[in-house]
């Protein structure tokens, strides 16, 4: 700490303050009360609370006055913006630091989009800690863009905003002690190491947190979440914009136990996090459904910072930073001012951090080699196939077992009964590798909806209704270097640009918010009814993730985390 005389003596009354908020109700998430208080601030610090004196009071009228808030867990790419562009959409909502894992960069451009991501965040009024990317690639059964071992790890382990080992997504390896896999937890001690275990249970639960593994975000019903927090596991409470187990899992929570749960948003499309929020949509929403604003606000804010042990964040107390949020309403928790190291950075809904130079970005990462003839499906190889189902508002995919519709020797998409066909298209290095499968959910009548934005190994993924649809889509992909598209009647409808590492668009908050709204406008025409089309589409190719999945290598069994064959012998 810098000047810790000086501090020492401010906080004994000898010398005035900086700053002082006065007349504030504060939030107090370390004694879980509210209390009246003037907080002194200097040097970016809370340095007491009491009567101090001050070179400038700022009057807060019986407002409140809380830590700013904590993601748990964020990646984000998923925002498809810029990390100063992420700042400028999240920082009014009162976001004051964020605990990403670069793992989608990491699965394109392997090291070198960590390094992006650290030297992107610099200098903005939001902290970033970065958990590196355990899996990369997530499975054997994709082609990604770089592979990540336990020794590139131990590379960056010991830089202070590196929080820890990021998800790890290879749950079976772990239990079943995989060397790579334990060598990755070994690279993260003395740092948090994140879990994914959807659906994990029972011994081998036991076995993976015996491992290393300390958090889960991926619980979908409580008694799956109260098994893992059982065993010591922290718990993500998610809500994403398509993955919203928030509500299912609040009644996991009680005085007891909350101390051991955070927010997290895991994948949030810009829009959504301009327009329904961030942590603070999570705060409202816990609120709303009963939670006390106390422990809801203890979730978002010294919660998280415990867990990741993010120094002097949380918190409103001596050493902390003064990283605060204002607000007039503990149910609404709509934020009026947001302050960074005590300099207001957002009021009223306005970002007013600076824009830093833009630096560098990372290499072209679009190297596609296809045929059409590579989307065909003969048919012949018996009377039933196997589609992935979409559940609504879930990463989870279930298996149905369908008879196909057949045209001229081929099995082909069948609108009528909401079977589109699912192509998967290597786009790392020229491999030649497509995937095809069908899907059930999307509802479109006519063209296809292509995207560069395909978890975890980010391939060019497809669904469309005819194979000119789906070709013209991958070529529109193509020419635009990654991004995301929707076409049809031999016209791109809508498109967006994803230039950085075909994940992440270069053009501003407003503009991107723009792209989405229009692709989504144009998805809907084509006759989805899905809330976030493009996003859904992106998690279809997640093999890590049960029940059915399509990568470039095929249709996996995400259960037995095998490829499997499209038709039922």
């Amino acid at each position: 700490m810098r000047n810790i005389q000086q501090k020492l003596g401010i906080a004994r009354g000898e010398q005035p303050a900086e700053l002082l908020f006065k007349n504030a109700r504060l939030v107090n998430v370390l004694s879980g009360e509210i209390h009246p208080a003037n907080v002194a601030v200097d040097d970016g610090r809370v340095i007491g609370i009491g009567d101090y004196r001050a070179r400038r009071v700022i009057d807060l009228r019986g407002s409140y006055l809380a830590p700013s808030l904590i993601d748990g867990h964020f990646h984000v790419e998923s925002s498809m913006l810029t990390v100063p562009e992420f700042a400028r959409a999240v920082v009014p909502h009162g976001t004051g630091a964020a605990v990403i894992d670069p793992h989608e960069y990491a699965n394109v451009l392997g090291l070198d989009g960590i390094r992006y991501v650290l030297e992107s965040s610099k200098k903005l009024p939001l902290d970033f800690f970065i958990m590196l990317p355990s899996c990369v690639p997530a499975t054997p059964l994709e082609t990604a863009g770089a592979r990540i071992t336990a020794d590139d790890l131990r590379l960056m382990i010991g830089d202070d905003r590196i929080a820890g080992v990021g998800e790890m997504m290879n749950f079976p390896g772990v239990f079943l002690g995989a060397k790579s896999e334990l060598a990755k937890i070994d690279a993260g001690k003395g740092k948090c190491v994140d879990g994914h275990a959807p659906g994990l249970r029972g011994k081998n639960l036991n076995a993976y947190v015996l491992a290393g593994v300390r958090s889960d975000h991926e619980s979908v019903e409580v008694e799956e979440a109260k098994e893992k927090l059982r065993l010591g596991m922290h718990i993500l409470l998610r809500e994403g914009s398509t993955e919203r187990n928030l509500a299912h899992l609040l009644p996991l929570i009680n005085s007891h136990n909350a101390q051991n749960c955070s927010f997290a948003t895991d994948d949030k499309l810009a829009g959504d996090l301009v327009n329904e929020g961030h942590i603070d949509h999570c705060v409202r929403k816990a609120i709303r459904l009963g939670l006390p604003p106390i422990s809801a606000l203890q979730i978002a804010t010294i919660n998280p910072a415990r867990h990741y042990r993010l120094q002097n964040l949380g918190a409103i107390a001596p050493r902390f930073w003064a990283d605060f949020i204002v607000f007039d309403d503990l149910k609404k928790f709509s934020i009026r001012q947001v302050y960074k190291k005590g300099v207001l950075v957002a009021e009223d809904g306005r970002y007013l951090g600076r824009t830093p130079a833009k630096i560098g970005l990372p290499r072209s990462t679009m190297n596609l080699r296809y045929q059409p003839g590579d989307f065909r499906v003969r048919a012949g190889g018996g009377k039933k196939i196997k589609v992935i189902e979409i559940v609504p508002q879930q990463i989870v995919t279930r298996t149905a077992i369908v008879t196909p519709k057949v045209e001229d020797g081929e099995v082909v998409a069948d609108t009528r009964r909401d079977i589109l066909k699912l192509v998967v298209v290597e786009r790392h290095r020229a491999t030649g590798n497509v995937g095809v499968g069908f899907v059930r959910g999307f509802k479109l009548k006519t063209g296809a909806l292509a995207s560069t934005v395909a978890h975890d190994a980010h391939n060019v993924v497809v669904v469309g209704a005819t194979d000119g649809d789906i070709l013209m889509a991958i070529d529109e992909l193509a020419r635009l270097q990654g991004g995301q598209v929707a076409v049809a009647n031999g016209k791109v409808q809508a498109r967006l640009g994803l230039p950085i590492a075909g994940l992440v668009s270069d053009r501003p908050l407003a503009e991107v918010i723009k792209g989405i709204e229009d692709l989504n406008v144009a998805a809907r025409a084509l006759g989805c009814e899905l809330t976030a089309p493009f996003m859904t589409l992106s998690f279809l190719s997640l093999s890590p993730i049960p029940e059915l999945k399509l990568t470039d290598q095929g249709l996996i069994d995400a259960v037995k985390m095998q490829r499997t064959e499209l038709w039922v012998r």
